[in-house]
């Protein structure tokens, strides 16, 4: 079998974090049908995950092979590529051990992830989350990061636990459907179904 080390950008600071990010990632891969085949490495701050991955793949064989994935930070302009898109955005050229489909984004970011499974949110927050503070946009991938994070503040505003960065983020990707994030987000239906192929 075919084994995936997928370096992840984040993970914050602190042996309780670090535990909580892979647990995050774990059950959300696990839910995804592709935990046996994915094998999670806190990446850390964004230009040392990129740094991990390039180190890493030089060592990738056909059985293990290293993924890259990072928020998109912004728009992924039409036509582009993941590679176009970290070019243009970080200055990272591919790779030339890495193929096209070796990197992969969180389009904008990680938490528009959590905007595709509103029942999770309510679950999680509780009676005080606040519904109508998230907009049905149409495309989430769409949505601008700040938007994202200002609509989850206000959703949250009122519950006996606000959203943050964290602890919060990791439990709440434990609990968030994957069918529903990449049935809302391309980029993650890429991901999953990279995985799937393997």
């Amino acid at each position: 079998m075919v084994t995936a080390t997928l370096y992840i950008e984040g993970g914050g600071e602190g042996k309780d974090l670090r535990a909580r990010f892979r647990e995050g990632w774990n059950e959300f891969f696990k839910s995804a049908g592709v935990g046996s085949k994915t094998k999670i490495v806190r990446g850390g701050g964004r230009d040392q995950t990129f740094d991990r991955f390039t180190t890493a793949i030089k060592d990738d064989s056909p059985d293990m092979i290293s993924l890259l994935l990072v928020d998109s930070e912004g728009p992924v302009a039409v036509g582009n590529s993941v590679w176009q898109h970290l070019y243009a955005r970080d200055g990272w050229s591919q790779p030339p051990d890495a193929d096209d489909d070796q990197a992969f984004l969180m389009v904008q970011i990680m938490e528009t992830w959590f905007l595709a499974d509103r029942v999770a949110l309510q679950k999680y927050f509780g009676a005080r989350f606040k519904q109508n503070a998230l907009k049905k946009w149409p495309k989430l991938e769409d949505v601008p990061k700040l938007t994202v994070l200002n609509a989850l503040a206000s959703a949250t505003a009122s519950c006996s636990k606000r959203y943050s960065k964290g602890k919060i983020s990791f439990e709440l990707l434990a609990r968030i459907s994957p069918s529903l994030v990449e049935a809302a987000c391309p980029h993650a239906k890429a991901l999953l179904n990279r995985l799937k192929d393997m």
